[in-house]
């Protein structure tokens, strides 16, 4: 399928009175969502009067506008202009965010029912885990939470029946066909596996955010000790 068709199928939803949102397809597929960061990007470098933001996510990009100055309709027209010459854009090579984990124990209590539920031992989970490297499809939900793709299909596990009322930040965990980090202490239905010391998300820094949409994490685990070490630099 060309961009213009691509575009061309795309479905645009109204969000609220000053959003709209563009689906561009119905999966998490790492093709369509380049052309969304694409598409985001191609924005950002000339925003078209009266768009304030754009938002990408897994298959979709929400446009964020002033309805004093545009509308709807003067933005679909923006993006299958652009649509045609999509291909040029050029998005830079993916930055791989390393991110070390202790797996297990009190930082995933989950980690034996992945196992469980895969047929797999806790070392095999560990190692199915860090792998591989998951491109970043999107953050969101809370500040620096990074929805990752490309998760072994070994280590699939639904989400937990009865959600937490609050998460460490750090965790790392396993929902269905998807793993990610929370950022921040926060509810969550995710099946724990492991913690990182890291700070994800410190609006005191220059730059808030350890990674952004389209980069890769790549986990490492590490030994408790080296856990707490890690976690005592990030104080200082």
């Amino acid at each position: 399928m060309d961009q213009t068709e691509l575009f061309n199928k795309a479905a645009y939803r109204i969000a609220g009175d000053h959003g709209l949102l563009v689906e561009f397809g119905d999966g998490i597929d790492p093709a369509i969502n380049a052309k969304v960061r694409a598409m985001a990007k191609s924005l950002e470098q000339d925003m078209p009067e009266g768009l304030t933001e754009t938002i990408p996510t897994y298959r979709s990009l929400l446009l964020i506008y002033d309805p004093e100055l545009t509308s709807p309709e003067k933005l679909k027209f923006s993006l299958k202009k652009i649509a045609n010459h999509l291909d040029d854009i050029q998005i830079a090579p993916p930055r791989v965010v390393e991110i070390p984990v202790c797996y297990g124990g009190e930082f995933g209590p989950d980690i034996e029912t992945v196992a469980k539920t895969n047929s797999l031992e806790i070392e095999e989970v560990i190692q199915l885990h860090t792998d591989r490297e998951y491109l970043i499809y999107m953050v969101g939900f809370t500040p620096g939470f990074a929805f990752l793709g490309g998760l072994d299909e070994r280590l699939y596990t639904p989400r937990l029946e009865n959600p937490r009322v609050l998460v460490s930040e750090g965790s790392v965990g396993i929902a269905n066909n998807q793993t990610g980090m929370y950022s921040i202490e926060s509810p969550g239905g995710w099946q724990l596996i492991g913690r990182t010391p890291l700070k994800l998300f410190a609006p005191e820094r220059k730059f808030p955010f350890l990674y952004k949409a389209g980069d890769k994490i790549k986990f490492t685990p590490v030994s408790k000790k080296e856990f707490h070490d890690i976690a005592k630099k990030e104080k200082d």
